[in-house]
């Protein structure tokens, strides 16, 4: 998808363009960081299984990635990070302020894109997962230094917060290519599964990791005080012991603690416990497209299912 992947990135150097300065330098740094591009790589995949060729494609693929990329200058203005893709944050280089209003730039310029489709369904779509989004990470900040939370609360956050723009990723390649309402259903589960997949994943490295390969800080979720399924299930899993340490830990953001509970997420055998909660959604994904068409996107779409889980940043 190469070639069409930068189709999708001519349009948002074309779609980035501003008259304030500071608004180019700033989308501009984010945008060119690069990231995985996952999100508009589901709409060029799904739109190209089902049959559709148009331009439209392109231009949706860069519109999940301004939404996606104005949740992350949003982010990390509310968790206050300093490293995001190997790169000082936004809000680190130009400040809060900066970064939270070319968000605010980034999603307004997003609806203008949607907008030029002229399809008032994939209109629908968007706005709710902008919608969507935005409570979940409402939920996320209200769940913050509690270690009380349960797992399914846990995954509704995720599920709000992360998976529904590639819930609302997969269903925007079915619209385009007029698929039935099951099809659309069908692709829209897919999403939502290799989102949350993706997100429990995420989570795992943060004690797994090294700086290096997450090319951000490692105990970033520690020190914002984040019940992630590690914590979780660690404290479910160890003993009483074990189990105050990492309560204390979340309730108090105890990042110097860190290799202290790695050590305890390891041991009690949380990782491998996460892993497997990213493969099962995994699987769920690779059987909600068992009814497309045999493709070449239809096996890199299996495909991402195995490297969202085993993949290492």
């Amino acid at each position: 998808m190469a070639h069409e992947m930068a189709q999708v990135d001519t349009v948002i150097q074309q779609r980035l363009a501003s008259e304030v300065v500071l608004i180019n330098q700033i989308s501009h740094y984010i945008v060119s960081a690069g990231g995985k591009r996952l999100r508009p790589l589901l709409v060029l995949l799904f739109s190209r299984a089902l049959g559709f060729e148009g331009h439209a494609r392109f231009e949706l693929a860069a519109t999940v990635e301004f939404i996606h990329t104005a949740t992350l200058l949003h982010d990390d203005v509310v968790d206050e990070s300093q490293l995001r893709r190997g790169r000082d944050t936004a809000n680190a280089l130009f400040g809060n302020a900066a970064s939270v209003l070319v968000g605010d730039f980034l999603y307004s310029r997003a609806f203008q894109m949607m907008v030029s489709v002229n399809r008032m369904r994939v209109q629908e779509v968007l706005a709710d997962a902008t919608n969507v989004i935005a409570e979940g990470e409402v939920l996320q900040l209200l769940n913050m230094h509690d270690p009380d939370i349960s797992i399914e609360d846990y995954l509704r956050v995720i599920r709000y917060k992360t998976a529904k723009l590639f819930e609302a990723s997969a269903r925007l390649g079915a619209l385009l290519a007029d698929a039935s309402s099951e099809v659309e259903e069908a692709c829209a589960a897919y999403g939502r599964c290799l989102g949350t997949a993706f997100q429990l994943v995420d989570d795992l490295l943060d004690y797994e990791g090294s700086a290096a390969q997450l090319g951000k800080n490692v105990g970033d979720d520690l020190r914002e005080g984040k019940p992630t399924m590690p914590l979780l299930l660690a404290m479910s899993n160890g003993s009483a012991a074990q189990r105050e340490v990492i309560r204390h830990a979340i309730e108090h953001g105890e990042v110097e603690r860190l290799p202290e509970i790695i050590e305890i997420v390891r041991l009690t055998g949380a990782l491998e416990g996460t892993r497997e909660a990213a493969r099962a959604e995994a699987s769920r994904a690779e059987s909600h497209i068992s009814a497309l068409p045999p493709s070449q996107f239809k096996n890199s779409l299996l495909k991402l299912c195995l490297s969202a889980v085993d993949r290492q940043n």
